[in-house]
C-alpha cells in the first residue's frame, strides 16, 4: 500500500545532486517530478516493496543522468508512464 511510504522522505534535495549536476536545484526539481509522478500514478494497493524498488530504480537511473535538466516535465512523466507499463516485464522488479 503506497500510503505506507511518505513521498516527501524520498524526494531529492539540491545537495543530493551536487556530485552530478551544475544546476543543482533544476536537477533536483526534475528528479522530484519523476518521483511525484511515479507516486501519483501507481495503484494505491501496490505492495510497499515493489514501490520501494521502483523509487530506487528512478533514483539510480536519473540521479546521474547528465541530460536531466534538459528534459521537460512532460517527457519525464512519459518516462514514468513507460516504466509503469513495462515494470512487470522488466528484470528490475526482481533485483
Amino acid at each position: 500500500m503506497k500510503t505506507f511510504i511518505d513521498i516527501h522522505t524520498v524526494l531529492s534535495t539540491p545537495e543530493d545532486m551536487s556530485d552530478q549536476h551544475d544546476d543543482l536545484e533544476a536537477a533536483s526539481d526534475a528528479l522530484n517530478v519523476v518521483l511525484h509522478s511515479l507516486y501519483d500514478q501507481v495503484d494505491d494497493d501496490i505492495p510497499v516493496s515493489q514501490l520501494e524498488k521502483m523509487i530506487q530504480h528512478c533514483w539510480e537511473f536519473w540521479h546521474t543522468e547528465q541530460q536531466l535538466t534538459e528534459i521537460d516535465d512532460d517527457d519525464l512523466r512519459d518516462w514514468v508512464d513507460q516504466l509503469l507499463a513495462t515494470w512487470d516485464d522488466s528484470d528490475t522488479q526482481h533485483d
